[in-house]
């Protein structure tokens, strides 16, 4: 509510939320966005440096003893021994300021002889907000094998009990974007499916079989192939998820198959029985009638799991995605087949052997009408086999031709419930204005009737692996329930996002982006790379792939990859002049890097949080080229001070915002999304 300062908000997240997420086992990183983080900031003056003869070299040297403790090791006093502790590390401003740093006119130069020392906000490269309000965003990633849904139940009940211990005007906001909810729906859609295929299967075998007994034993197959299949899974790591369960959908019809064939072949069997002059005894009739069919399951069994053996073969994502379905499927297909031929056969002779169980029977409604339409078809199918043999020859050949017209993509299109939304401004644009453009880009979103929440992270963090510009944004968008097809929406954000300003949007689902990225590399569905060694070249032939790809049907969300020249200052080297007053050109390099980019030179412990002490050169030695040139990099022995502008030009310029490389390669990429068309078919025309 703005009584909790942003650098107050960030110290909360990276000192107190953070360290108990990480307690909470299956956490394997928790990267935090936004605030300020804080720092003790050393800003030296260019001017002052110059006036008290103390060259960059000197300072870094100096700086980097500002703040240590160290180990004497031990000695023994009295019959005890002690531990030896040199304490010299700082703990306020003014010990930092007190801190000698050289010596100017045979007089000890303190660091507030030429600096200003003060507590202030870290460099950022990225800012976060949430529904566009600049918040703290912590980033929960899971260790592999951990479960995602028991994992958040966790982070939700840690989050309820650190909400307690903030201060007043500090809110933990942990209903935002959770793949447990991903997981969770998806799941109840599968056990949805699995509970209406059970519930057809009972009611087509009652009005096959109209027999309540022989319908009972023969269902009794499928709770007991899955409580079986469950167990297997348990024993070889396989967990509950939607592909396992989805090999169960699809088996549900089947686990029944091995069990109608034995109860109807006893069923028959025990009727004739009953109706021989010299009746065997039920438990001989009902193990003779099984063992007649026995071979018959098991072929029938081992052919329908040696079709799904291919799947084990496949690599890469697909094998990883369809292998859990196929051993789903044989598991749950060979439990049904051991039930078939074990379970089966005793209930039948419990509840089949009886007078009553073996009254008279006939085939139902449903049963004479299809034997019926049956006799009449078989009957024309045999008097004209050439006409019938000739029409199944024309449609598989049509069926084959058929083939190379029909849409291709890896996988089919799924809603997760969710949009991850990527939008890219000029590179070269300011952290400032990016953010205030994503700012206005949320406020966009959160337009949109159907849009819950959204959650923004601009640049990168500082604990983030992807390496992503200031000019880049990534939105989390969080759907409510119900409203206009997910295709409406997600058009509607997309005119939207492009009417807020000049960006290049990307909208996808953060799983199916990941996806993406793993196949490509890129977060996009399709991706043409062009590789070669001149950027000029590279930024030439991209720009003619995107006029090629525009217009083209289905094409979305296209976007050239930034590859362009954005200004630069530089200070190029004069390595002769270098020589002649001894300056090692790599030397003078990490020297400006400290006092131009800064460098940390300690850290200031309070209590259990540590935080840096930064050193740089202050805001107005370093506004421009002319300032920059005045500073003093070397003392030489005669007391003459050496500046940057001695050793090396200073001037403006432009250069590469980025420099991509695959295969060892530099590489420009050109992305898009495809949009009411399959992809393969549109990968095809793009190609072409």
């Amino acid at each position: 509510d703005g009584s909790v300062s942003p650098m107050e908000l960030r110290t909360l997240a990276d000192w107190t939320v953070r360290p108990r997420l990480m307690t909470v086992a299956g956490i394997s990183q928790v990267v935090v966005m936004g605030g300020e983080v804080k720092q003790f900031q050393i800003l030296v003056s260019g001017d002052k440096l110059q006036r008290k003869g103390i060259s960059l070299e000197d300072l870094k040297h100096a700086l980097s003893e500002l703040s240590e403790n160290t180990t004497g090791g031990f000695i023994d006093l009295d019959g005890k021994e002690f531990l030896i502790r040199p304490l010299a590390r700082a703990e306020t401003i003014e010990e930092l300021e007190q801190s000698p740093i050289g010596l100017h006119l045979g007089r000890p130069v303190l660091v507030k002889d030429v600096a200003q020392v003060r507590v202030g906000p870290k460099l950022k490269r990225g800012e976060a907000s949430v529904n566009a309000k600049h918040s703290v965003v912590m980033t929960v990633q899971k260790q592999p094998g951990a479960d995602t849904v028991e994992l958040t139940r966790q982070v939700d009940a840690l989050l309820a009990d650190l909400q307690k211990a903030l201060p007043p005007g500090a809110k933990l906001e942990g209903d935002l974007f959770k793949q447990a909810r991903f997981i969770e729906a998806s799941i109840a859609n599968v056990e949805e499916a699995l509970r209406d295929g059970a519930i057809m299967v009972a009611v087509i075998l009652f009005l096959f079989l109209v027999n309540v007994r022989t319908t009972a034993i023969t269902l009794t197959a499928i709770p007991l192939s899955i409580l079986i299949s469950a167990i297997v899974f348990k024993l070889l790591g396989l967990g509950i998820n939607t592909m396992t369960l989805g090999g169960l959908a699809v088996a549900i019809g089947e686990l029944v198959d091995d069990a109608i064939v034995d109860v109807e072949n006893v069923y028959r069997r025990l009727r004739e029985n009953k109706a021989a002059g010299s009746p065997k005894s039920v438990l001989r009739v009902v193990y003779e009638a099984s063992s007649e069919v026995r071979n018959s399951i098991v072929f029938s069994t081992v052919i329908v799991v040696l079709v799904f053996l291919p799947l084990f073969a496949l690599g890469g994502i697909e094998g990883r995605l369809f292998a859990p379905l196929g051993a789903a499927y044989i598991i749950s297909l060979v439990a049904s087949l051991a039930v078939s031929l074990t379970v089966t056969p005793a209930l039948c002779s419990y509840l089949l052997g009886g007078q009553k169980a073996l009254a008279r029977h006939e085939d139902g409604a449903v049963v004479r009408k299809l034997k019926a339409w049956d006799r009449e078809l078989l009957a024309r199918s045999i008097r004209r086999p050439n006409a019938l043999l000739g029409g199944c020859a024309v449609a598989l050949v049509i069926s084959l031709a058929l083939l190379p017209f029909m849409g291709r993509s890896f996988l089919p299109e799924f809603n997760e419930g969710t949009a991850t939304i990527g939008v890219a401004a000029s590179p070269g644009i300011s952290l400032a204005a990016s953010d205030a453009l994503g700012a206005r880009i949320e406020q966009a979103m959160l337009s949109v009737p159907e849009v819950k929440s959204t959650i923004r992270r601009t640049g990168r963090a500082e604990l983030d692996e992807h390496a992503e510009g200031v000019h880049w944004s990534e939105v989390d968008v969080d759907f409510k329930e119900g409203g206009r097809p997910r295709r409406e929406v997600l058009h509607d954000l997309r005119e939207r996002v492009e009417a807020a300003g000049d960006v290049a949007v990307n909208i996808g689902q953060p799983i199916s982006h990941r996806l993406d990225h793993l196949l490509s590399g890129v977060r996009a569905q399709i991706a043409v790379k062009v590789s070669g060694p001149e950027l000029s070249e590279l930024r030439r032939l991209g720009a003619q792939v995107e006029d090629a790809m525009k217009g083209v049907p289905g094409v979305v969300d296209l976007a050239l990859e930034p590859l362009v020249l954005i200004p630069q200052l530089k200070i190029a080297v004069d390595r002769e002049e270098a020589a002649r007053l001894a300056v090692r050109p790599g030397a003078l390099a990490q020297d400006l890097e400290m006092a131009l980019n800064g460098e940390t030179v300690g850290s200031v412990l309070e209590r259990q949080r540590r935080h840096d002490i930064f050193m740089r050169l202050d805001d107005v030695s370093r506004a421009d080229p002319d300032a920059i040139a005045a500073t003093v990099v070397k003392t030489m022995p005669t007391g003459r001070l050496v500046t940057v502008g001695d050793l090396a030009q200073v001037y403006k310029g432009t250069g590469p915002n980025m420099v991509n490389r695959e295969a060892m390669q530099r590489r420009i990429v050109v992305s898009a999304n495809a949009h009411g068309r399959d992809l393969g078919r549109l990968v095809d025309e793009l190609r072409a």
